[in-house]
């Protein structure tokens, strides 16, 4: 998927919109945010679930590897004049991580494009502070559809596996919980894709 191409027209999908209230929502029900916090959003493509989360949280760094959706997120953040949000050019897949340290990190339909997600988590760990929140919100486990054929990420996460691995990364009182029922239009019609809200904490 070309993410560049697309983030001039990502935010008229009102489905995406409704998909980062939901996931904002669901966050606020389960991790205690607070106004002195410093955040991540890793793969926040043009800052969805940012903007409906900005009045819970302090600094937000806002970090994806598409210039595009970067682009776009530029002009959002100056037009709601929001100086607290700050994009920042990042691929963890291949870049140095960054030495800040964070009092949350959450991402939103990024882990499936992952190809290494056990690394990723690790990464996810170091970066938090001890006490640091997770938040990842990505599809149940699905039988390829959602894509089509030629995606080359996972296709969902089975829930148990993902839990292992973030186990296995160093997390703690990993927990999942359903966030949002997806309506999408595929080869084979209009179909529904479970969302999780996998959340956890750094010892």
């Amino acid at each position: 998927m070309n993410f560049d191409d697309k983030a001039k027209t990502w935010d008229s999908d009102p489905v995406k919109g409704e998909r980062a209230l939901a996931v904002a929502t669901a966050l606020r029900q389960r991790v205690p945010l607070a106004h002195d916090w410093h955040a991540l959003e890793y793969g926040c493509g043009t800052g969805q679930l940012s903007f409906a989360l900005q009045a819970d949280l302090g600094r937000i760094t806002l970090a994806d590897s598409s210039p595009g959706m970067l682009a776009v997120l530029r002009e959002k953040v100056i037009a709601a004049g929001l100086s607290h949000l700050h994009p920042l050019a990042l691929d963890l897949t291949t870049d140095s991580p960054p030495a800040a340290r964070y009092d949350l990190i959450y991402t939103l339909m990024t882990l499936h494009h992952v190809t290494d997600t056990r690394r990723l988590l690790h990464v996810f760990h170091d970066l938090l502070r001890p006490g640091g929140w997770l938040g990842i919100a990505d599809l149940d486990q699905e039988d390829g559809s959602f894509h089509g054929p030629g995606f080359t990420g996972h296709m969902g996460f089975d829930r148990d596996a993902l839990q292992a691995q973030l186990t296995e990364a160093g997390f703690d009182r990993v927990d999942f919980s359903t966030c949002f029922l997806m309506k999408k239009s595929t080869d084979q019609g209009e179909r529904k894709y479970s969302l999780f809200l996998a959340v956890a904490t750094r010892l």
